[in-house]
């Protein structure tokens, strides 16, 4: 299994990401485990925090991109495209514990967690530009919300790589925490969190987030519309054939 899932009696399901051998790159296996385990988390009343977490030194190098061309038009049967939705669609609290790299799904994924916590040495990026794309995950819309037009310019057009104490500036990240203390540190957050009533803390996540979860929606949609017809592009196939050799 390249995502192992667990459950805790405290009420907490834990997502982790186990390819070490690629970094933790998402390939289409792993999106489909990844939007069962959300889909289960969603359905089951003991589940009331997912908890989601790569290695204590690596949270996700992207995706898997030689794996994720294989799977043919973005529509709603693409492994990935599932997983966006899925995870846009999610009414519970998710908290991630991000170390080492987090690379394109690796941090635009962060923007729809709720409590975000990263060890000192994490690198962020969104290198979509550079290969001849554009954002993902709705992050057209939640990176400016977050930290304004031009930073998130900074960051998803020229694509450039951000720290730990960075993302703590820019509100990605709640709080920077020793590399050797982050598995265990969010996992007591997220038992602190699944403690709580469940129903005040879901009905209060949708009243933080209000109408962003529908903006989200059609985000994703648009995104995914002109991501798939950059996909086609030369310059985008130009850039991947580049991308493959440095590998």
């Amino acid at each position: 299994m390249t995502v192992d899932v667990s459950q805790s009696r405290a009420g907490v399901m834990t997502i982790s990401l186990q390819r070490p051998e690629k970094k933790n790159a998402l390939n289409l296996a792993m999106y489909r485990q990844l939007t069962e385990a959300l889909q289960q988390a969603q359905q089951d009343t003991a589940i009331n925090v997912v908890l989601l977490q790569g290695s204590a030194s690596c949270f996700s190098s992207g995706n898997d991109l030689q794996d994720f061309l294989t799977a043919g038009e973005l529509d709603a049967h693409h492994p990935t495209v599932a997983f966006l939705y899925q995870l846009n669609a999610f009414t519970k609290p998710v908290v991630a514990a991000v170390a080492g790299l987090a690379i394109g799904i690796g941090t635009t994924a962060l923007l729809h967690c709720d409590l975000v916590y990263a060890a000192p040495d994490c690198r962020f990026q969104m290198p979509f530009s550079q290969l001849g794309l554009c954002p993902e995950a709705a992050s057209s819309l939640l990176l400016p919300n977050l930290i304004g037009y031009q930073r998130a310019a900074q960051y998803l057009l020229l694509g450039e790589p951000f720290d730990t104490a960075q993302a703590v500036a820019m509100g990605l990240v709640n709080q920077q925490v020793a590399s050797e203390q982050l598995l265990a540190f969010a996992a007591a957050k997220a038992t602190e969190l699944a403690s709580l009533p469940a129903q005040a803390v879901q009905h209060s996540k949708a009243l933080i987030r209000g109408n962003i979860k529908r903006e989200a929606d059609k985000a994703i949609s648009t995104e995914l519309e002109i991501f798939g017809q950059l996909l086609k592009s030369d310059a985008c196939q130009q850039q991947l054939q580049r991308f493959f050799q440095k590998e």
